[in-house]
């Protein structure tokens, strides 16, 4: 079952995870460990965490090749240069 806002999500966690917090709350640990199974696909990161992934491996003098690799499997792609003003005839006067 899906929650219906991050509170709810964090709450069945928490009682999925520890039996104490669960018999504290009054619901069994069995119910937030149902709520909280994830369907579907994989999981994917955000934008923010995948930024913060590849900068450690900047930092810490990860081969570029292995960095290219890892932004790929991330689905980072980098945009198209020349679609500004850099274009040559962009700044020219047009009539209508």
């Amino acid at each position: 079952m899906p929650a219906k806002s991050a509170k709810q999500e964090r709450f069945m966690q928490a009682i999925a995870h520890s039996p104490a917090f669960a018999k504290k709350a009054g619901v069994p640990q069995s119910v937030g460990k149902e709520f909280t199974k994830k369907e579907g696909g994989p999981v994917k990161d955000s934008k923010e965490m995948i930024g913060k992934e590849l900068a450690f491996m900047k930092a810490k003098g990860a081969p570029k090749k292995m960095i290219k690799h890892e932004a790929a499997e991330m689905g980072v792609k980098k945009y198209a240069r020349g679609g500004g003003i850099e274009r040559k005839g962009k700044t020219r006067g047009k009539m209508c």
